[in-house]
């Protein structure tokens, strides 16, 4: 296993890190670094720039109209994006749906839906959890029935991130309800504006929308808009779920928050508590410790290994590590940590802490928010029992 950077990819990184610096909106790169609200127009002005150089999709093949970078120049990549204040790619569609549409998908359903994601022009959402079939995905209830060459979509699925943005949802839909759970299953692309779809917004403890019931009446969906074949969509399933699981652990992400929690400490007078300081380097120390669980995962996959067994691991300390930055950021800001005021928010105005330089969104709601992330994308109790079985045997 080697974790040093070949000269080659010092040059990649050089490469990226010059053109993003040039093509990275300044305005969008202040709100990142700062925690500020990102618009629909934000996310999207980013991912059609990044489309537009045929980067969106950074981790695709070349036949599919991706560059073809290896894992180790993906990493680079959204490395540099992070550390200079790029908006996180929305995942649903480039990361999460696309792989599945280019493995199990016919070519038709290729060329149909693969260009729209890679420009960045049309928005995915993801249709998966349901009330009561979260981390137990495999109960799902909502039902697709098969009439002539059209299925008919009934049911509610929740938690849909940014759906109300959603212009396409990838659902889990039960399709039999015969033998195990899982073996009913099938995965169906669903336009949202089709007539019966309707998305109702859930306010959250942090005050935004950010997650959304997505309800379906009748809604008459296109047989050929199956992707692979019927009741066997839980296979599809964890083929995305070990993508999105990877994709959470962030590590980028990670090393920008710890420069920026270190800003606030300073800024906050709390730099000099030496106790908040030990905690800062013990959560440095985490963060680098999953850099190499990262690195080595990514020199398995140069070696032609297949990583993603441990993707639950990537998951679990992921997310403990964003909850503890977004809490320590929050107690060193103090009373100042405001409550989320949402009129104040709409007028601009983010909140402006003694000594700092910048405005800085309210930590506390930030805290709040953050709470979701042992949560989602598999509980990590259940991503423990997960790791216990593949990897430890």
């Amino acid at each position: 296993m080697d974790l040093a950077f070949t000269p080659e990819e010092q040059a990649f990184r050089e490469e990226i890190r010059s053109w993003v610096k040039a093509n990275l909106p300044a305005d969008i790169a202040k709100k990142v670094h700062n925690a500020l609200r990102l618009s629909r127009d934000d996310m999207q002005q980013w991912a059609k720039i990044l489309g537009k150089k045929g980067w969106l999709g950074h981790g695709w093949p070349k036949e599919f109209g991706g560059p073809g970078w290896n894992a180790v120049q993906k990493h680079l990549f959204e490395e540099e994006c992070a550390l200079a204040g790029a908006p996180r790619v929305v995942p649903f569609g480039p990361v999460m749906v696309a792989p599945v549409i280019m493995a199990f998908g016919n070519q038709t359903q290729q060329e149909r839906f693969l260009p729209g994601i890679a420009s960045g022009e049309v928005w995915w959402s993801q249709g998966y959890s349901e009330p009561g079939s979260g981390s137990d995905l495999a109960s799902l209830k909502c039902k697709a029935e098969r009439q002539g060459d059209h299925y008919i979509v009934n049911g509610q699925k929740t938690w849909t991130t940014l759906g109300q943005y959603g212009e396409w949802i990838f659902c889990l839909v039960r399709t039999s309800s015969e033998g195990k759970p899982q073996t009913g299953i099938s995965f169906l692309l669903i336009d949202m504006s089709s007539p019966g779809v309707s998305v109702r917004p859930i306010k959250l403890l942090d005050g935004e929308c950010e997650v959304n019931e997505v309800w379906f009446d009748n809604v008459k969906v296109p047989a050929e808009n199956l992707i692979g074949e019927e009741n066997k969509g839980w296979t599809y399933a964890k083929h995305l779920l070990s993508h999105e699981r990877t994709n959470i652990a962030d590590v980028n992400r990670a090393k920008r928050e710890l420069e920026r929690l270190k800003r606030i400490a300073k800024a906050e007078g709390m730099w000099g508590d030496v106790r908040f300081r030990d905690q800062i380097a013990l959560l440095e120390v985490d963060v680098v410790a999953l850099e190499m669980l990262v690195l080595r995962v990514l020199s398995a996959e140069k070696s032609g290994k297949n990583s993603l067994d441990i993707a639950g691991l990537l998951k679990i300390r992921g997310s403990e590590i964003q909850q503890r930055y977004s809490e320590l950021m929050m107690l060193a800001a103090g009373p100042y940590s405001l409550p989320f005021i949402e009129e104040a928010m709409e007028a601009g105005w983010q909140g402006d802490f003694p000594g700092g330089e910048v405005a800085n969104a309210p930590l506390a709601s930030t805290y709040f928010n953050m709470r979701k992330t042992t949560i989602y994308g598999g509980s990590n109790e259940v991503q423990r029992n997960i790791v216990a079985q593949t990897v430890l045997g």
